[in-house]
This record gives structure tokens, sequence and C-alpha cells, in this order.
């Protein structure tokens, strides 16, 4: 029972916040994602190879519920969703981390850099967050460097131009496996350019990981193919 009146007010504020949420994945009113939109952003994990040759894991291809929840915590500042999409970003980065420990070779998780306009837009960078809510800390080893064109819409070798030249790397890069973390991979072209950047100031870099993968054009299809047959 609330009986303090700012906890009374706290109480309130939150009904009225669940009472006007839609499910992120579904429209459902009155839940900020439903119990059936939970099961369909569970990892599904799926590999990609960037142009450059570096291996990506993603933790669910970018289409459905998915791509509409993590819509929704990028554009729409829904940050609740960062756990259970972190969770399924988790189970990915906890293969790759065993993978390299066996290897005794300790891992360090550093995510794409954010842009200035898009961190103080949302408050929050949505790499770094991802990699909190998975359970583990992100080594902020790259930084943008100057303004570029929002890659949406570009092909490949326009993504390419677009992201050279766009970062640079943190002094004292020290030793360890570096896995890259982003929170959605199309081409692999940002991937190529972080990964080219770091090795540049020294450093190692092994493999990337995203919380998911635009789906190639056969992938879409059987994917349309699988809902139809249900």
């Amino acid at each position: 029972m609330l009986s303090h009146p700012l906890a009374r007010a706290i109480g309130v504020e939150v009904l009225a916040l669940l009472l006007a949420a839609t499910c992120a994945g579904c429209g459902r009113p009155e839940t900020m994602l439903c119990d059936a939109c939970r099961e369909g952003i569970r990892a599904a994990p799926l590999m990609r190879r960037t142009p450059s040759g570096l291996l990506v894991r993603a933790a669910m291809p970018f289409e459905s519920i998915a791509s509409r929840c993590i819509r929704r915590l990028k554009d729409d500042g829904e940050t609740m969703l960062a756990r259970p999409l972190g969770a399924a970003l988790g189970e990915v980065l906890a293969g790759v981390v065993d993978a390299q420990a066996e290897l005794d070779d300790p891992v360090r998780l550093v995510p794409i850099p954010t842009s200035q306009s898009a961190f103080r837009r949302r408050g929050y960078r949505v790499p770094d967050l991802l990699i909190r809510r998975a359970g583990a800390a992100p080594d902020r080893l790259l930084v943008r460097r100057g303004r570029r064109a929002d890659q949406r819409g570009l092909d490949s070798a326009s993504r390419a131009e677009n992201v050279r030249g766009s970062m640079r790397s943190r002094p004292a890069i020290g030793c360890g496996a570096i896995v890259l973390v982003d929170d959605v991979v199309t081409t692999g072209a940002t991937f190529d350019e972080a990964a080219r950047t770091l090795r540049e100031a020294g450093a190692r870099v092994v493999s990337a990981v995203a919380l998911a993968a635009t789906p190639r054009l056969g992938e879409r299809n059987a994917n349309a193919s699988e809902t139809r047959s249900k």
C-alpha cells in the first residue's frame, strides 16, 4: 500500500504511463511489451561477413517485432526495451567471450560511437546501453569525428564512403581481443571502418556483434514464406 504522498504520486504516474502505453511489438494497449512480443525478441543468432571479411554475429534479424522494438528504443526514447533486447544481445556476447576465454584472451567490448547530435537528442548511447543491459561494460575506445549523412537509403559503396574517416581511437589502446558492438548491422561498412581505425592504432579486432542484422533478400523471402505457411 502506498501511504507516503510522494510514493502515491509516483505510483499514479507509473500507472498513467502504463495505461497510456502500447506494446512496442504489436500495439496492444496498456503494456510496453506483451508476453507474445517478448518471446519474439529472444535471441535467434545469425552470422554475417562485412565487405572486408570481419565476422559479425547478430542476435536476431532486423524485421517484424524486433525492428519495431529497436526503433522504439532508438527513436522514441523507450529505454525500458533495452532490458529484453540487451538480454538477447547478452546471449551472443556470452558465446564470444567464452570462446576467447578458452584462448586465455581477455575481451574488450567496444561500442560503435554515437554522434554528438544523436546523443543530445536521445540522452543516451544505444550500443552502450545495450551492452550494459547485457550485463557487461562498454569500453569506449572510439569517438565520432565530423558529421556524416544518415546511412539509411545508401547502397553498400556509398555507405563505405560515407563512414570513411568518421572515427578516431582514444590513446592507450592496450591489449586484449576487441569485439565491436552495434545495434543494427546492414552492409557492415561501419564495422569495417571501426576495425580499420582501431587496427591503425595497434589494436587487435577479432569480430563484431550486433543486436540485429538487416535480412538479405533471400532471407526476407524465406521468412515471408515461413510466415505464410503457419
